[in-house]
Order: structure tokens, then sequence, then C-alpha cells
């Protein structure tokens, strides 16, 4: 059973992987390119919906969440990209997750700002 959930979670990877070189094609639609980012994005970002510490809760968004975006995601993508960006990903599989450092700072500046809007919401709640 072990090796079976670490299967579906290298090939999940994988497709994560597919979706990061989709996003970047241009035969790719605005629209699913759109879907796209936010699936990636949201599998890349340190920062979860749930997090992760709550038990049980905190790995449902990860089980959930991200493989039905990824199922959709896929959808969207038109094949002949979807076989490009199978190459790029399994070279990609074999170094490892990109990093950039733009667009993790831009995903945390997005989650602070819900943060901060949250916090001044319930403020005003309060008082």
């Amino acid at each position: 059973m072990f090796n079976k959930i670490k299967n579906w979670a290298r090939k999940l990877k994988r497709q994560i992987f597919i979706l990061y070189f989709a996003c970047k094609d241009e035969r790719v639609p605005w629209y699913s390119k759109v879907f796209t980012a936010c699936v990636v994005a949201y599998a890349f970002s340190p920062i979860d919906l749930i997090p992760d510490f709550i038990p049980i809760l905190g790995y449902l968004d990860d089980v959930i969440l991200v493989p039905i975006g990824v199922v959709i995601a896929l959808k969207m993508i038109p094949k002949s990209v979807l076989t490009n960006c199978e190459v790029k990903a399994e070279e990609m599989m074999k170094k490892g997750k990109p990093k950039n450092w733009i667009v993790g700072s831009i995903i945390v500046l997005i989650w602070g700002l819900i943060i901060i809007w949250a916090i001044i919401k319930i403020y005003r709640l309060i008082n």
C-alpha cells in the first residue's frame, strides 16, 4: 500500500511539472493558462488553504484539491502541448523543482494581503 501511495505522489508531481511547462506554452489558451498557473502555484506554494499542522484536515486539501485541479487543467490543455511538456517534465523530475523567487514572493505577498484583509474585517466586526 505504501508503494501505491508513493507511485501516486510521483505521478502527481510529474503532472504538476507538465502543467508548469504548459503554462509557458503559447499554444495554450489564456483561460487555461490562468487556471493552470493557479493549480501549479498552489501545488508549489508552502502556504495551504488548510494548514498541514491541523490533523487529518491539513492534508485533505493536498490530497483532494490539488489532484482535482490537475485533472481539470490537463483536460483544458491541447494534447500536442501535453506531449511536448511530458518530455520537459521528465527532464525536470531528474533535476528537481524549479525555484522562482519572484513568483514565490508574489504568492507570499498575496497570502499576506488576504490575511491582513481578514484581520481588518474581523476587527471591524468585533468593534
